[in-house]
């Protein structure tokens, strides 16, 4: 009986048991339910086949699907002093980056790097709103100055993604300061002459909104982005009235003159290419791997001789 119990038992049973299945092989959309293959929701840059819902994409895919050949080098963001009040709720602010830190993989709520798009050199910074809300905190407000630097050192464009809840909480009036020190920072790109694009994802709300996020000189949005300063449902409590359907939406938005384009996730780069090409006053982009021909060139070159003609011969009456 032994034997049978300790052997033949789980034998039979591991023979017919189901494998274990990785928790993270699918996704569910949080607009139509779909549930997505992780692999095919990664080809599709994080956007749903279904309803087309734009999903969180992380900061790192993000900047690997905008770069040529997805290479470029990130940027030293300048390290803030660590937890400046003491601030402690539920617990401590320095337990709380350290558990952010360590389940994101980001030192903050930004990334900032450098490559080309469309082979111009290009500063891009973008906001992880997984990384507690994406909060605006002195750490950002050093990563948008490190970016504006760079972009004048280099002289190429500056291209901003935004996703935040608002100002970091846990360094109050700290927080806030970031507000004007980010808004100097875009002046001195003005100043330099370089462009300034900011493209609000979802969602862009708070003190966000209130400063960098709308000083670009061209504003971009991904299709059904959350864009405000107090969300809807404060609004409603406010004033006690119902709002329009979409309001806040970057749709809405588009319509009433806040926004230049609402633009989907997989024309993104085409796009920026496009437009940061004609701000800085460069050549079309060119699609492929060639280089740019040589217009003045071929100007100066002659015209090639025609080929296969055959002289018609003259014949006498």
């Amino acid at each position: 009986m032994n034997w049978i119990t300790n052997y033949v038992r789980p034998k039979i049973n591991s023979l017919f048991s189901r494998r274990e299945v990785p928790e993270n092989l699918w996704t569910k959309c949080d607009e139509c339910g779909t549930m997505l293959f992780h692999r095919e929701l990664t080809d599709a840059l994080h956007v749903c086949p279904n309803c087309q819902n734009h999903m969180y994409i992380a900061p790192r895919e993000r900047l690997a699907s905008l770069f040529d050949g997805g290479l470029y080098i990130d940027v030293e963001v300048p390290e803030p002093i660590a937890d400046p009040l003491h601030f402690r709720d539920q617990k401590r602010y320095v337990d709380r980056l350290r558990d952010a830190r360590r389940d994101i993989g980001t030192q903050d709520a930004m990334v900032v790097a450098e490559g080309e798009i469309g082979r111009l050199k290009t500063i891009i910074a973008v906001q992880d709103f997984k990384f507690m809300s994406g909060s605006m905190g002195m750490y950002v407000g050093n990563a948008i100055i490190a970016a504006a630097e760079r972009a004048i050192e280099r002289r190429a464009p500056l291209v901003l993604f935004t996703a935040a809840g608002g100002a970091r909480m846990q360094e109050g009036i700290l927080s806030l300061m970031q507000m004007p020190r980010t808004t100097v920072a875009v002046e001195m790109l003005r100043e330099a002459g370089l462009p300034y694009v900011v493209v609000m994802t979802h969602a862009t709300t708070g003190g966000v909104t209130a400063s960098y996020a709308m000083l670009g000189d061209i504003h971009i949005a991904e299709p059904n982005a959350l864009i405000c300063f107090a969300g809807p449902r404060v609004i409603e409590q406010t004033i006690r009235e119902s709002l329009p359907e979409g309001f806040q939406r970057s749709e809405y938005l588009l319509e009433h003159g806040m926004l230049d384009r609402v633009v989907e996730r997989k024309n993104q780069r085409e796009e920026l290419g496009t437009l940061l090409r004609l701000l800085m006053k460069e050549a079309p982009m060119i699609h492929g791997d060639l280089p740019k021909p040589d217009t003045k060139a071929a100007a100066l070159s002659p015209p090639p001789e025609p080929v296969g003609e055959v002289p018609i011969a003259e014949t006498k009456p």
